[in-house]
């Protein structure tokens, strides 16, 4: 088939509801698409998975066990960044977890290696300095996986501002200089002596019907949050609501709900912010078969809020979900401390490799977290040793293969790109 046909046809097949629903909204995601390379490839996660399948499908160091572990279903490497986690700690690590979902954990290695070729074409790196790049990655995963298979689960740690050095660290001592207040002030206005949303751009205030809906669905998510979140009763007051449509490159026309909620006291600076949006079935599991993971969840908030708990050793303590009009949402904090890793500000070869080293750590670290010793028992084998037993002691042939990828598809997405941006403005791609 035609390749302009083909990103056409996956695309109708993933986007063609939602752009009827919201054409302009898809306008606007296309455009932002349109933007890079890059961008496109992140916007675009259901053509990669469509050509995991097809043209680009192989077996290569997979096997049953290891064609259906947690995976993030998204690793690009734009998906990192900072968090506080539920012990109070900033932690650096893989964020963003609406399209996780049990498959090959060889698929989030492949787009992540992918996205740093990307990454690198667009810095005007040689081949030779991608394949350091991917290298350096694949190095630092198979490392820390042998690693936590050798000396266990109780070794797993995390990227704090004790355990990294340069660029990571300095982008959690950012982090740290962020404050609740500031944020609150951002977003918020003090009326009558209490806080409400301020009515920005792209937010807008809700009918009290709506907020009625809002405010049930939220009292249902209180049953979802962890038992160890330790929220206490005053910060389960809903003191606003407030919609806002399509935040991001893949939430095109989706509306997202921001609750403001009584902090723990009643001093304005403790006060809290969430987000309820309405999650959407991760591009992967078009090309998964597995009944198990497909009963396990309720909807699909209940799998983004599950699939992150499974990822992240400790997740955010306002992270659970609900059902908003029969539809499943996620619900989590919109918290001054989540940032993202910024790489436009890394351009040295030498801190390239240190940063895409640090992101092999984590990545070998968020696989290892969710199986059998974890609370969810939809992987119940060690996904470290089953990837470990899987390569076979071949680190070379795997890093090899993985090298090979990062190449070609990435010159695969550049030309997809230039057909794209063709669909595009000519027309093709919106009804």
């Amino acid at each position: 088939m035609d390749r302009s046909q083909y990103i056409l046809d996956v695309l109708a097949t993933e986007f063609a509801t939602a752009m009827r629903r919201d054409p302009v909204a898809f306008r606007r995601k296309f455009r932002k698409m349109a933007a890079s390379p890059f961008a496109f490839y992140r916007g675009s996660a259901c053509l990669f998975y469509a050509d995991m399948t097809e043209a680009f499908a192989a077996r290569d160091f997979l096997d049953k066990q290891t064609s259906r572990v947690w995976i993030h279903g998204d690793l690009h490497a734009e998906n990192f960044g900072t968090y506080m986690d539920a012990s109070g700690v900033l932690v650096f690590n893989v964020n963003d977890f609406d399209e996780a979902y049990v498959g090959p954990y060889l698929w989030d290695l492949k787009r992540l290696v992918a996205s740093l070729a990307l990454i690198g074409y667009a810095k005007a790196l040689s081949d030779d300095a991608i394949t350091m790049l991917v290298r350096a990655f694949v190095s630092a995963y198979l490392a820390e996986l042998n690693g936590i298979v050798r000396d266990g689960d109780e070794t797993i740690g995390s990227l704090t501002l004790q355990s990294t050095t340069g660029v990571l660290h300095r982008v959690l001592q950012r982090a740290r200089l962020s404050t609740r207040v500031a944020l609150l002030d951002a977003e918020t206005t003090i009326e009558d002596y209490d806080r409400r949303f301020a009515f920005i751009e792209g937010r807008r205030p809700v009918d009290l019907r709506t907020r009625q809906a809002v405010e049930a669905a939220f009292a249902d998510y209180l049953g979802t949050l962890s038992p160890a979140s330790g929220r206490q009763a005053l910060e389960h007051t809903v003191k606003d609501v407030a919609v806002r449509t399509g935040v991001g490159i893949g939430s095109a026309g989706l509306p997202s709900y921001n609750l403001l909620l009584e902090g723990h006291t009643q001093a304005l600076e403790n006060d809290v912010l969430l987000y309820m949006k309405q999650a959407q079935t991760p591009a992967v599991a078009r090309h998964i078969d597995d009944d198990r993971a497909r009963s396990y969840f309720h909807h699909q908030g209940h799998r983004t809020a599950e699939s992150q708990r499974a990822l992240q050793s400790c997740a955010d303590p306002w992270l659970g979900y609900t059902e908003l009009n029969g539809i499943g949402h996620v619900v989590a904090e919109i918290s001054p401390y989540n940032g993202d890793l910024n790489w436009d500000d890394i351009v040295e070869p030498a801190e390239l490799t240190h940063v895409v080293t640090d992101l092999g750590t984590a990545v070998a670290r968020m696989h290892s977290v969710a199986d059998d010793a974890s609370d969810h028992d939809l992987v119940d084998f060690s996904t470290e040793d089953a990837i470990v037993a899987v390569i076979g002691g071949d680190d070379e042939g795997f890093t090899a293969a993985l090298i090979e990828f990062a190449h070609a598809y990435g010159a695969r997405a550049r030309d997809d790109h230039r057909l794209f941006v063709d669909l595009f403005r000519n027309g093709r791609l919106l009804p």
